[in-house]
């Protein structure tokens, strides 16, 4: 079964859409899946997925399964965790009171890694994630190094003043105050010392309105679950 390690421009073409998992690259008008196929310059890249069964020759009609499993694949691939890691959200969000689908997003969408790249503190969420595993941000003053910590309302996330000076958190300093890309409303970022506090954990409306999971069918997923 294909996995996060797969080159990322691959994994967007497999899904075909953009996963946003190569930073400013996806951004810009080198971004693989938008470039013209070799093979037919009428078709996108995202047309054709990678391998010789991505041939329009070999194409089927996929299956209701089929489309349960690339919608539970493709948000896996978004939030860069395995599969095992993704069970177990999904087992917690059965757990708990509330419409499952949109508590399974919410609690990808409130890990460190991630709201550390929502806030443009990281270029891509495989950087966010190094950067995190370097004990590079505090969270309401303690250090963390865990990826998957999972963020709550009114927690504030700052810069380990151990760390002010590393040239991941220089690049990071340029990016906020250069990049127009706007930041979700459950966030609140002071883009000159680069501390950021939680307004609000996020809501469906919220997760939604970022481009990389608008238009995730997280209802298939729960019924890829429930078989």
């Amino acid at each position: 079964m294909a996995n996060n390690h797969d080159p990322r421009c691959r994994q967007c073409r497999r899904e075909g859409v953009k996963l946003y998992l190569k930073g400013d690259k996806c951004f810009g008008p080198k971004c693989t899946i938008d470039k013209t196929s070799k093979d037919d310059r009428k078709t996108r890249w995202r047309d054709k997925p990678p391998g010789m069964h991505g041939s329009p020759s070999f194409q089927k009609k996929i299956t209701e399964y089929g489309q349960q499993l690339r919608e539970k694949q493709k948000l896996r691939r978004v939030y860069r965790v395995l599969e095992s890691q993704f069970s177990g959200y999904m087992d917690e969000a059965l757990r708990r009171p509330g419409v499952t689908g949109e508590i399974l997003l919410q609690l990808l969408e409130i890990r460190l890694d991630n709201v550390i790249f929502r806030l443009g503190l990281a270029a891509s969420r495989a950087q966010a994630r190094q950067m995190v595993g370097h004990r590079h941000f505090t969270v309401n003053g303690r250090r963390v190094n865990i990826p998957s910590y999972q963020i709550k309302a009114g927690d504030v996330i700052g810069i380990h003043e151990g760390m002010a000076k590393a040239g991941g958190i220089k690049e990071a300093r340029e990016r906020v105050l250069s990049t127009k890309r706007s930041l979700p409303t459950w966030l609140d970022l002071n883009a000159q010392t680069l501390t950021a506090r939680v307004v609000a954990l996020p809501t469906l409306a919220d997760i939604k309105a970022t481009g990389d999971v608008r238009d995730i069918q997280e209802q298939r997923i729960i019924e890829f679950y429930s078989r």
